[in-house]
């Protein structure tokens, strides 16, 4: 299943809201400096739908904002 998410590093809170079906807004601590942002958002993904953090893939959007991943449940 692939999900788009739009991420916002360097939040004060941590946490995933549904938008849509497909589309999730999520919020890091983490800086978006040498993929810890993406790191971080794998993790708050890895728990919103109770999997392990390997079957999660970042598949588009590295170094941007708006990220495709691809989630294995």
């Amino acid at each position: 299943m692939l999900i788009k998410v739009k991420v916002f590093p360097n939040s004060k809170k941590e946490g995933i809201v549904k938008k849509s079906e497909d589309s999730f807004e999520v919020k890091v601590k983490e800086k978006p400096l040498k993929g810890k942002a993406n790191k971080a958002v794998i993790k708050v993904i890895a728990l919103y739908f109770k999997i392990p953090e390997g079957k999660i893939k970042l598949i588009k959007g590295a170094k941007q904002r708006n990220k495709i991943f691809e989630v294995r449940l």
